[in-house]
C-alpha cells in the first residue's frame, strides 16, 4: 500500500532520516562534459537558489510529480539550454506528460524571472550558459537524492527542505 504524504509530513521526514542514501558514481552523472566547480557554484549561488525554488514550485504545482518526472524534466531543460548556449533555439520536451508540464512551468517561471531582472537592471543578466550550469548542478543533485523508487520524492523533498516556497514555514531537521 502506498500513501501520498505531503512533503511536510513528520513521518515521511523521519523515514528519510533512516533511509540509506543511494550509492552513486560521479562518472555516471549526466552531462559529464559540463564542469561544475566550487567557484562556479559560489559565483552562481543566487541563481542556483532561484532555480531550485523555481524547480520546486514547478514540481509542487504539477499534480503527481515524482523524482523520475523531475529527472525527465531536468534532462529536457538541460538539452534546451545546451542548444541555446550553442546559439540555436530549440526546446526539448519530455514525452512524459508530467515532466513536460514541470518543464513548461519552469520555463514560464524563468521567463518571468528574466523579465523582472531586465526591469530592475535594464539588462538581460541571466545568461543561458549560467542557467545551464545551474540546471546541471540540480540534475546531478536529483541523481544523488533519487532513491530509485517509482513514486519516490526524495529529491523534491530535499528541495522543499532546502528552499521552501515563499510563505511556507522552514522545516527543522
Amino acid at each position: 500500500m502506498s500513501i501520498d504524504c505531503p512533503l511536510e509530513c513528520e513521518y515521511l521526514r523521519e523515514a528519510r532520516e533512516h533511509e540509506k542514501a543511494p550509492e552513486t558514481d560521479p562518472k555516471t552523472f549526466p552531462n559529464p562534459e559540463i564542469e561544475i566547480t566550487d567557484e562556479f557554484l559560489q559565483a552562481q549561488q543566487p541563481l542556483a537558489i532561484v532555480t531550485g525554488r523555481l524547480l520546486l514550485v514547478s514540481a509542487m504545482e504539477t499534480p503527481g510529480t515524482v523524482d523520475l518526472d523531475m529527472r525527465d524534466a531536468l534532462d529536457a531543460l538541460t538539452r534546451t539550454y545546451k542548444t541555446a548556449d550553442a546559439g540555436l533555439v530549440y526546446e526539448s520536451r519530455p514525452t512524459n506528460g508530467i515532466a513536460a508540464a514541470v518543464a513548461a512551468r519552469f520555463q514560464q517561471e524563468v521567463a518571468q524571472f528574466r523579465e523582472q531582472i531586465a526591469q530592475q537592471t535594464g539588462t538581460h543578466s541571466v545568461r543561458d550558459k549560467e542557467l545551464l550550469g545551474v540546471l546541471v548542478f540540480w540534475q546531478r543533485m536529483e541523481w544523488q537524492r533519487n532513491n530509485g523508487r517509482r513514486k519516490g520524492r526524495a529529491f523534491i523533498e530535499s528541495l522543499f527542505s532546502l528552499l521552501p516556497p515563499p510563505g511556507e514555514p522552514q522545516l527543522e531537521g
